[in-house]
């Protein structure tokens, strides 16, 4: 992963704090973790965790005790990550010591295997992973036998270990990302709510309608599309906590995963050199390094039609379930459906600033190369007729690459797609992509950005279901 953009260019551009950890040392370095066990554990989870707080300070993290962690009152301090081993009667579950869900990660670790099967589809993986959540109020889940140890996330990712304690590689590499970039919903003060104000009648909109509706149709028979795990589904220890899941998951009906958009066309400007020739004046520009020289590129309004969320996506219902996010003048925004009915609860999805880091991405590719290769087949459709965008839970196989996208990512921490640290990696990704395409002097149509132990995002000039057909086609077709 190369930083091609500044620290402050994201904030500026995406409102990605200057102080978010993107690397495994810098991620380290920010956190700060408490070990608050049940009353009584067994032994193989003591060891457990002897070992791993032994490995997170040779790391140089902050493994701190309760009375260190604790303000007046007994709160633990927001931003402490607590390790909390064993089960916890309802009176005692951590949750009741933090004010919020959003200030702490809580992490429930259990001397058993994991709730999953071998035979298990993805959707039942996930099903189970958020009953357990629910149930504990834990925002991760570690399962510890004797051979292994298995993290089980949000998002319905899986990772097991077969080691019977954790090893440094296993903490810093796999774990400390997933206790670091925490996955939450956008803040309603984030986007400004246009409610009513998508047209679904005007020509630009029925054209990429169909582009939705023959995607969805392609995706109808995949395991790997997660649909939705119903908050009403789910075990309660009582209403109070039913409350705060509720609150945490901005009153949501669920929880689904993935994502199908398409960004609408945008007008690119050429990238200027930056050079002493420069105008100082470029406020509307941000510096871009790519290979050995730093080009100053536009950051031009986006616009993107995605599918809503909670909806089911291999269902789609054209007329409520796609919603118009973008940047205005730098600010994001969400467009809701004229006409919608009374019904559908329309909310911004948690993969929204990695849709909008996408549809950024996507601009700054196509203004390098109306400045290095102008003619770019990717530029001119971008303007024409924009890009599409597939994110779900599984991985393509190498024979399902389409030509002129190109792969990156595979080596980044494995964060989740709904956090800063993923809108960053997307927009670096694109650079390292671009970069790869200028280098083999191939042509560039789009890319492949992997998210470790999470998915896929396949970005580029390909419609949607042009994009599940290729995915989802038989073996040998």
């Amino acid at each position: 992963m190369s930083n091609s953009i500044s620290p402050a260019s994201l904030q500026r551009i995406l409102g990605i704090d200057k102080e978010t950890p993107l690397g495994l040392d810098a991620m380290c370095a920010k956190l700060r973790c408490v070990l608050y066990p049940a009353r009584t554990i067994p032994k193989r989870l003591e060891r457990f965790c002897e070992a791993l707080t032994g490995i997170m300070r040779s790391l140089g993290i902050s493994a701190e005790s309760c009375s260190e962690s604790t303000l007046p009152g007994g709160k633990f301090r927001p931003g402490t990550v607590i390790l909390a081993p064993g089960m916890f009667a309802d009176s005692e579950l951590a949750i009741n010591r933090v004010s919020t869900l959003y200030n702490n990660i809580i992490v429930g670790i259990y001397d058993e295997p994991p709730p999953l099967t071998a035979a298990a589809t993805p959707q039942e993986r996930l099903d189970a992973i958020v009953r357990r959540l629910a149930r504990d109020m834990v925002h991760i889940l570690i399962y510890v036998t004797r051979h292994s140890w298995t993290i089980c996330t949000m998002n319905g990712g899986v990772v097991t270990f077969n080691t019977p304690l954790p090893t440094r590689d296993a903490v810093r590499g796999t774990l400390v990302p997933k206790l670091t970039a925490q996955v939450v919903p956008p803040r309603p003060e984030y986007l400004d709510f246009r409610h009513a104000a998508l047209q679904v009648g005007n020509p630009e909109f029925r054209r990429a309608a169909v582009d939705f509706l023959g995607c969805s149709r392609a995706w109808a028979s995949s395991s790997y599309l997660l649909t939705h795990t119903s908050t009403d589904s789910l075990e309660y220890r009582n209403d109070f906590y039913r409350k705060i899941v509720a609150r945490y998951l901005d009153h949501r009906s669920g929880m689904s995963y993935g994502f199908f958009a398409r960004q609408l066309p945008v007008r690119v400007l050429p990238a200027m050199p930056l050079d002493e020739s420069t105008p100082k004046d470029e406020e509307s520009m941000v510096p871009v390094r790519i290979g050995n020289r730093t080009l100053l590129v536009d950051v031009p309004d986006v616009r993107v039609l995605t599918t809503r969320s909670g909806c089911r996506k291999n269902h789609l219902d054209i007329e409520t379930d796609l919603v118009e996010i973008g940047l205005e003048n730098g600010a994001a925004y969400l467009k809701t459906p004229a006409g919608l009915a009374e019904g559908p609860v329309t909310k911004p999805s948690f993969d929204t600033l990695t849709i909008l880091a996408h549809a950024l991405g996507n601009a700054f590719i196509a203004s390098i190369l109306k400045t290095v290769n102008p003619g770019s087949t990717f530029t001119g459709m971008l303007e024409r007729g924009g890009a599409s965008m597939t994110h779900w839970h599984g991985y393509p196989d190498g024979g399902a690459m389409p030509e002129g996208y190109f792969v990156h990512g595979t080596d980044n921490p494995p964060v989740s797609c709904s956090t800063p640290q993923s809108a960053a990696y997307s927009l670096f990704g694109k650079i390292e992509a671009l970069e790869q395409a200028l280098l083999t002097g191939a042509e560039y149509l789009g890319d492949v950005h992997v998210e470790p132990n999470h998915g896929t995002n396949i970005v580029g000039v390909l419609s949607l279901e042009e994009t599940a057909l290729l995915l989802n086609r038989s073996p040998g077709s």
